[in-house]
C-alpha cells in the first residue's frame, strides 16, 4: 500500500470515527453504568453480566467469542463466590495478516458517591470535555476504544489488516485470580498463532503527551510482627517495666529507609544494573512537569530536584513504603493501652534483575539483625504475603515502532517512551507464559485519576485514542509484512 492511498484510508477510518463519537460515548455510558466491582462479593452478579455484555459485544463484530469458566473462589470468610468467566474471542484467521492480541479487563474498583464524588461514580457525567465514570479510563474506555477500532473497519466495509484475538477478564481488579492458569492452559492453542499482545491499562506521564510504556518496578510485600504475650496490657500497670511490641516494630520500621529515601538493607542495590550514558539521555527529552507532579500529589517538596532524578528514582531504582501499623489503637481519642501484638506492613518496588527470593532474604536478615540488637524477649516473625516480578520489554520491537508511527499520525508528535513506577503483573505474567512480544498502549491522560473519585477519561483521548489504535493496525500490518518480505529474502540468499 503506497503512503499516499494509506493517508487517504486514514483520513476515512478517522472521519468515521469523528462522526460516531456520540455512539462510542453512549456505549461507554451502558458500560459504566454496570457496577462491576469485582472487590465486592455482593456485586459478583455484576460483574458477570458486565463481562456478558463485552461478550454479546464482539460477537456483534462477528467474533468467534468463548466465555471461559474458571470456577469459583474461596474468600477469606469461607465462602465459595463464583468466578466470572473469561472472554477468549477470535475474528479473522487470514494467514497473510499478523495476529494481534489485546487483553483489557471490565471490572472496577469500588466507588459511592458518598466516598467524595460529585457525580455519580456509574452515570458517565460529561463537564467540560471529560467524561467521569468509575471504570471510565481504568479499563473499560480503553476496551471499548480498541473495540470501536475493529467496529470502524467492519462498518466501512474494510479488509481487516491484522487478525484479532482479545483477552478480557473481570478481576483485574482483585488480582487476577485464575487468569494465570487459563494463560497456561491456553499457551499452545489459544495463543500458538499470536504474534504481538498490546495491553491498555495505564496512563501516560503527561497530560497532553501521549506515551508508550516499556517496564514496570515488580512489588514484594512484607508483614513484620512483634508479640509479646496473649492479651494487651495496661500501660498504668505494666507501662516502663516491659519491652513493648509497638516499641520495637517502630524500631524496626524506622530502620529500613533513611531520611533522603534510600533504602538501608544491605545487599538490596548490588542487582540493580548502572545506568549508562546513553540511558541517561532517554530521560532528558521525556515531557514531564514537576510542579503539576507536585500539585498532583498535594506535597510541598519531592526528595529529589530535578525531572531526570525524580524519574530514575520512580522507574529505575528500588523503592521502600510503609504502609500502615494493624493491632494498634487507631480511633480517634486515647487508649491507654499495650498492644500485645501489632503488624507492620511495607513492600519494596523492586526493578529488573532484582530476584524476589534474594530480596526476601535480606530483609529478613536485616530486620532480624535489628531486632537482636534490641535484646527483646518479644516474638519476631517476618512473612511475604505478596510478590510480583518487575517487566521490561524492548522497545525496538515492532510492535513500538508500529504504535510509535500510529501516535505520529494521530498526534502529530512521537510519544514518549516510559517505564511505570507501579506494578502491572498482567504484562509479566503474559510475556513469561507466552513468550510473545507484549506492549503498554495507552490512552489515558496522567489526570485520568483511575482509582480516585475523579476517575475519568477525555472525550479527546477516548476518540483520539480510537484513531490511534485503527491507525496502529494500519501500521502493524505493514510492518509485519516488511519483516516477513526480508526474512524470505534473506533465506533465498
Amino acid at each position: 500500500m503506497s503512503s499516499s492511498s494509506s493517508s487517504v484510508l486514514e483520513m476515512e477510518i478517522f472521519q468515521y470515527i469523528d462522526v460516531h463519537q456520540s455512539d462510542f460515548i453512549e456505549d461507554l455510558k451502558e458500560w459504566v453504568a454496570v457496577e462491576s466491582d469485582s472487590v465486592q462479593p455482593d456485586l459478583r452478579k455484576e460483574v458477570i453480566r458486565m463481562m456478558a455484555l463485552a461478550a454479546n459485544r464482539l460477537s456483534a463484530l462477528g467474533a468467534t467469542v468463548n466465555l471461559v469458566n474458571l470456577g469459583s473462589h474461596q474468600l477469606p470468610d469461607g465462602q465459595d463466590l463464583p468466578l466470572p468467566p473469561v472472554i477468549l474471542g477470535e475474528l479473522g484467521k487470514d494467514p497473510q495478516n499478523p495476529t494481534v492480541c489485546f487483553y483489557g479487563h471490565v471490572d472496577v474498583q469500588p466507588a459511592k458517591k458518598e466516598d467524595g464524588w460529585k457525580t455519580d461514580p456509574y452515570t458517565l457525567t460529561e463537564i467540560n470535555g471529560n467524561l467521569y465514570g468509575r471504570g471510565a479510563t481504568d479499563n473499560k474506555g480503553p476496551v471499548l476504544a480498541w473495540i470501536n477500532a475493529v467496529e470502524t473497519f467492519r462498518a466501512l466495509k474494510l479488509a481487516m489488516p491484522v487478525n484479532f484475538k482479545f483477552v478480557i477478564e473481570g478481576m483485574e481488579e482483585a488480582g487476577s485470580v485464575g487468569l494465570e492458569k487459563l494463560l497456561e492452559e491456553e499457551k499452545q492453542c489459544f495463543f500458538s498463532d499470536v504474534d504481538y499482545i498490546v495491553i491498555s491499562d495505564n496512563l501516560w506521564l503527561s497530560n497532553k503527551k501521549p506515551a508508550l510504556t516499556y517496564g514496570s518496578r515488580g512489588n514484594i510485600c512484607f508483614f513484620v510482627e512483634v508479640e509479646c504475650g496473649g492479651k494487651d496490657l495496661h500501660s498504668g500497670t505494666f507501662g516502663g517495666i516491659i519491652h513493648e511490641p509497638l516499641t520495637d516494630l517502630i524500631a524496626l520500621l524506622d530502620s529500613l529507609v533513611d531520611p533522603t529515601g534510600h533504602i538501608q538493607i544491605p545487599g538490596i542495590y548490588d542487582s540493580v544494573a548502572a545506568l549508562t550514558e546513553e540511558e541517561r539521555k532517554l530521560y532528558e527529552s521525556i515531557e514531564f512537569d514537576l510542579e503539576e507532579h507536585k500539585n498532583n500529589s498535594g506535597v510541598k517538596k519531592f526528595l529529589y530536584g530535578t525531572k531526570e532524578e525524580i524519574l530514575l528514582h520512580l522507574w529505575r531504582y528500588p523503592s521502600l513504603s510503609i504502609h500502615g501499623i494493624e493491632g494498634a489503637f487507631h480511633e480517634p481519642g486515647i487508649k491507654t493501652v499495650i498492644p500485645a501484638k501489632v503488624i507492620g506492613k511495607f513492600s519494596i518496588r523492586q526493578v529488573p534483575h532484582m530476584d524476589l527470593s534474594v530480596v526476601k532474604q535480606q530483609v529478613v536478615e536485616h530486620l532480624e539483625g535489628v531486632f537482636s540488637k534490641r535484646n527483646s524477649p518479644n516474638r519476631l516473625k517476618v512473612s511475604v504475603p505478596l510478590g510480583a516480578k518487575p517487566w521490561l520489554a524492548d522497545v525496538n520491537d515492532p510492535l513500538y515502532e508500529a504504535a510509535r508511527r500510529a501516535i505520529k499520525t494521530v498526534f502529530g508528535e512521537d510519544p514518549d517512551f516510559i517505564r511505570d513506577g507501579s506494578t502491572i503483573p498482567v504484562a509479566r505474567m503474559f510475556q513469561t507464559i507466552t513468550q510473545k512480544s507484549v506492549m503498554m498502549f495507552p490512552i489515558g491522560a496522567a489526570d485520568d485519576g483511575e482509582h480516585s473519585q475523579k476517575e475519568k477519561i477525555s472525550r479527546h483521548n477516548y476518540i483520539e485514542g480510537t484513531k490511534v489504535f485503527a491507525a496502529f493496525f494500519l501500521e502493524i500490518s505493514k510492518l509485519h509484512q516488511h519483516l516477513h518480505e526480508t526474512s524470505n529474502m534473506e533465506t533465498n540468499n
